[in-house]
């Protein structure tokens, strides 16, 4: 369930201006902040609970190109050349390593997939290819051929997501920013339209741009704005192994069992597309958007009334002067599914027989920001001059994070674009086909 805590004190005292705010202390967030700081722009990241505290630490660690929509694939290349850099620069080990991903293929149908995807990225010109039977037998210290072949991406890589965001926050502190945990954003202030600052449970700051990217949190705090997005929260889960003989460097996904070498000698595992979504009032709402994902994976998605029905994530308004639902709910920790979880650990020992002696030691869930199309929304509000989003990262954020938070500090400081982006545009949900079927694997 959702812990929640009082008020507290913030951690330092509260700039009274800054050229960017950023809310959220996820990877979007602290990428952001960590490149105006770079850049020599004053930065104030106000995260609600602590850094990392929710999907940015809870996540899988991939960072992948491999599988992506075509639509965020530029953004991804460029976010592999960031990780590179933040990793040169870090003076501390984030688990980054370069292994390579690998998608088996147990079916025909999978094998297809797969394949499709391999042709739609060539104009990318990757370094991935189909590898055969026998060398995924070879990888994975098999001889039976239980698999028709794998999509294989050598220069992908992985890194632990509880140590890097965090690292990346302290390297953005020592570039100049200012790091606020316990210090809710409740509302942006407005001057003629447009945005003037922030009011945070602690005070207000003075402000010429905000960046929103507080993950699941980005559609509540938009509502109470006057604003509609089209994101709704899903519930993943995840376990974590005891140490067990490395089957190789990759990080290799399967339909049933998909798992990942941690720096601690044990494996991360869950399985792809196997969530909860917990109806809420938003989801009526958007519910007609939402219909080609819902269809497209019913099989994997399960579907409850709970709680948050009527919690922090349902519809409802706040005062600058009142409590918000980001105070209410500092860090939503989640009960993981455990027999969901149960079922991935016998599937994993079937599919990597070196797992075979490994156990869970620790399980968690996070909550997932995801949109219609599974891309994220990304760029300005024209509806209020001088605010910007990064948020529905749909389960593909961590990875894609240091591209999208460099990207965005270049769009803030008025540069020339790296990339077209407009695919992404938070705009799209209001016209007419702006949002279409996700092309990820």
């Amino acid at each position: 369930m959702p812990s929640s805590t009082a008020a507290t004190a913030p951690g330092r005292a509260l700039p009274a201006s800054a050229d960017v705010v950023v809310i959220g202390g996820g990877v979007a967030g602290v990428s952001t902040a960590y490149y105006l700081a770079r850049a020599g722009v004053s930065v104030v990241l106000c995260e609600k609970g602590r850094i990392a505290g929710e999907q940015s630490s809870r996540n899988w660690g991939w960072v992948r190109k491999q599988g992506r929509d075509v639509r965020e694939l530029p953004l991804m290349i460029e976010s592999m050349r960031c990780w590179h850099q933040i990793v040169a620069d870090l003076d501390e080990d984030i688990g980054f390593a370069v292994g390579g991903v690998t998608y088996l293929a147990e079916t025909a149908k999978d094998l297809a997939r797969h394949e499709a995807w391999l042709e739609s990225a060539r104009p990318f010109q990757l370094d991935s290819r189909m590898l055969s039977p026998a060398e995924v037998d070879a990888m994975l210290g098999r001889t039976d051929r239980r698999f028709l072949g794998a999509l294989h991406t050598p220069s992908d890589a992985r890194a632990e997501p509880a140590k890097a965001v965090p690292a990346i926050a302290r390297a953005a502190e020592k570039l100049g920013a200012v790091v606020l945990e316990r210090t809710a954003v409740r509302t942006v202030d407005r001057e003629g339209g447009r945005i003037a600052g922030v009011v945070t449970e602690h005070g207000r700051i003075a402000c010429r741009s905000v960046v929103l990217a507080g993950g699941v949190w980005s559609r509540p705090f938009l509502e109470n704005i006057g604003l509609s997005l089209p994101q709704l929260a899903v519930k993943s889960s995840v376990q974590r192994t005891t140490p067990a003989p490395r089957l190789s460097e990759s990080t290799f996904g399967g339909v049933s069992a998909s798992i990942r070498p941690r720096q601690d000698g044990g494996y991360t595992i869950a399985r792809s597309g196997a969530s909860r979504f917990d109806v809420i009032p938003a989801a009526f709402t958007h519910f007609r958007a939402f219909t080609p994902v819902l269809r497209r994976e019913w099989r994997n998605i399960k579907l409850r009334f709970g709680r948050p029905f009527f919690d922090a994530l349902g519809q409802r308004s706040w005062r600058e002067d009142q409590m918000s639902p980001f105070e209410a709910i500092r860090t939503w920790d989640p009960e993981p599914d455990h027999a969901l979880l149960d079922d991935v650990m016998r599937a994993a020992r079937s599919l990597y027989p070196q797992l075979a002696d490994a156990r869970p030691v620790e399980r968690w869930a996070g909550m997932i920001d995801v949109t219609p199309d599974e891309v994220p929304a990304f760029g300005p509000v024209d509806a209020i001059p001088g605010l910007f989003i990064a948020t529905g990262l749909s389960g593909h954020g961590f990875g894609i994070g240091p591209g999208l938070g460099k990207a965005m500090a270049g769009m803030i400081r008025g540069e020339p674009a790296m990339m077209d982006l407009s695919s992404l545009r938070f705009s799209r949900f209001g016209e007419p086909d702006g949002v279409v079927a996700a092309g990820a694997v």
